[in-house]
């Protein structure tokens, strides 16, 4: 095995001769050197691991070494070792991205320990990560023949969602696709656990809280008078994106509460969506709102007044109020938004909805390139955190910050990448959503789809007489017979909504003050 090349720049190098015999006998390769010029010659001329250098020299300082070699070479590790502990110091070592910092004397243990730490990080994690999730996998199994309440769903999504991020980060195939499973079979248990109980739930005492709660529970405990706040719901945000999502937010905000919320089905923006902000099921919203409601077969957009729904929602709970609502679908009201978001400071309430994340899984759908920078999982999440970093989205999230505001950040559903076809019959007028359908003379497969033959059991509007629901489990879509191969072909590993999967149901929510 190559040794690894070591550069020890220090001008008092003949008293760390024992340091340096201990890393020979530990195979290490140690070059020597007495000032900052010829260092920055010698690494011109050879290839080096890593780099040891003191601040205090003749001559060229370590700080500007340092920058000189950074200069060079971006990516070669330095660590910075010093006799000072002045602030000055170490501000300016860790600004010009230093791998380690030491403080004089240091004893051989901690060169080893900084050696360990730089060049065989990601060895040892990943050995790590692998070996806990091993012990981990057991208790996975365990509980999923055991969970039996919504609570105990939420955890253990939470928990697949962790280990899928740990695993991912040490590029572990093998242990990735035990995971895969662990989540398939996650799926296909959540699946019977929703089918035996969502009718139940939302008329029992003790329920989630649902899409149609959520402001009630637990946006509207938090508005006040003395500060503002900002309620972020970005379209088609799964757990696990808003989980990459979460330490640029932590920069400017403190997480005060996290907690998961139900969608109710469709899992589907027209349903979910207008739940949220009038409080209301959709066949209330129908009922009570006919001028607002749009049905699956109604001409026009079905989310073009929540606005309004939300006012109604608002005067319903005798909140005395001011708020504002955006709803941000390009590039252009995105910005005009940031650039004047200062505006909304006398708010009580801003509502901003961004529908970002939604039109990147449609465009997977439809585009080549998409299909391509998403191809699954891993990247989706990748696509998602570039969106956010750049987005005029983060500009408002930092604005409101500045202007004292609590956020609320959270989605309407999820979705989930669908690998597998069942095929369904029904007339020319049934829905067109590839998770769900509803219409007349409806023909499917009873093991594939959670059915409800009377839409009003689960607070949803019968659309014509003998008009079901059904829900796909898992990660299926539905395909019709004429053309089923084409249709299989174009549809498969693109992400959708409306289903019953724990990615499409259960929901992050997180309520932040600022910095």
């Amino acid at each position: 095995m190559k040794k690894i090349d070591i550069l020890w720049v220090d001008d008092e190098i003949d008293l760390l001769k024992p340091h340096i015999i201990f890393l020979q006998q530990k195979n290490y390769e140690v070059t020597t050197c007495t000032n900052g010029a010829d260092a920055i010659e010698i690494i011109d001329d050879k290839n080096f691991d890593i780099i040891f250098l003191d601040e205090n020299m003749p001559g060229l300082t370590g700080l500007e070494t340092l920058l000189e070699i950074k200069q060079k070479n971006a990516t070669l590790p330095v660590v910075m070792i010093t006799k000072s502990e002045e602030e000055y110091i170490m501000e300016g070592a860790i600004g010009s991205k230093i791998a380690d910092y030491l403080i004089k004397p240091v004893n051989p243990s901690q060169i080893l320990l900084s050696l360990k730490k730089n060049l065989d990080h990601s060895r040892l994690i990943s050995e790590k990560t692998t070996s806990n999730y091993q012990q981990e996998f057991r208790k996975i199994s365990m509980d999923l023949s055991m969970v039996n309440s919504y609570d105990e769903w939420v955890n253990l999504y939470k928990k697949l969602i962790h280990w899928e991020l740990e695993l991912e980060n040490i590029n572990d195939t093998g242990m990735l696709s035990i995971l895969e499973s662990q989540k398939s079979e996650a799926n296909s248990q959540f699946f019977k656990f929703v089918k035996k109980n969502y009718q139940d739930w939302l008329t029992a005492d003790d329920k989630p809280t649902f899409s149609h709660t959520l402001f009630k529970d637990y946006v509207a405990p938090n508005l006040s008078k003395e500060q503002g706040v900002l309620w972020v719901v970005i379209d088609n945000l799964r757990y696990d994106q808003y989980r990459i999502l979460e330490p640029l937010i932590n920069n400017h905000y403190k997480k005060e509460e996290e907690f998961s919320y139900l969608s109710i089905l469709p899992t589907a923006t027209q349903y979910a969506r207008n739940a949220i902000f009038s409080g209301l099921m959709p066949s209330e919203m129908e009922k009570m709102y006919p001028e607002y409601w749009r049905n699956d077969i109604d001409e026009g957009g079905k989310n073009l007044f929540e606005s309004e729904f939300l006012t109604t929602q608002i005067k319903r709970l005798n909140l005395d109020i001011n708020h504002e609502y955006y709803k941000i679908t390009s590039l252009k009201s995105g910005k005009e938004l940031a650039d004047n978001y200062n505006g909304t400071k006398q708010n009580d309430l801003t509502v901003v909805v961004y529908n970002f994340v939604d039109m990147l899984s449609h465009a997977k759908t439809e585009m080549e390139v998409i299909k391509e920078l998403a191809g699954d999982d891993k990247a989706y999440r990748s696509l998602t955190l570039s969106w956010f970093k750049n987005s005029a989205l983060f500009e408002i999230v930092q604005k409101a910050r500045v202007l004292g505001q609590k956020l609320i950040i959270t989605t309407d559903h999820g979705t989930i990448n669908c690998k597998n076809p069942t095929k369904v019959i029904g007339d020319k007028n049934i829905s067109a959503n590839l998770r769900y359908k509803t219409g007349r003379s409806l023909s499917y497969e009873d093991k594939d789809v959670y059915a409800v033959k009377n839409p009003k059991d689960i607070f949803l509007p019968s659309i014509t007489i003998n008009s079901p629901f059904i829900f796909a489990k898992e990660d299926l879509f539905f395909a019709y017979p004429n053309n089923f191969n084409h249709f299989v072909k174009y549809f498969r590993n693109t992400y959708q909504h409306g289903g019953i999967s724990l990615e499409e149901m259960i929901i992050p929510c997180s309520i932040y003050n600022p910095k």
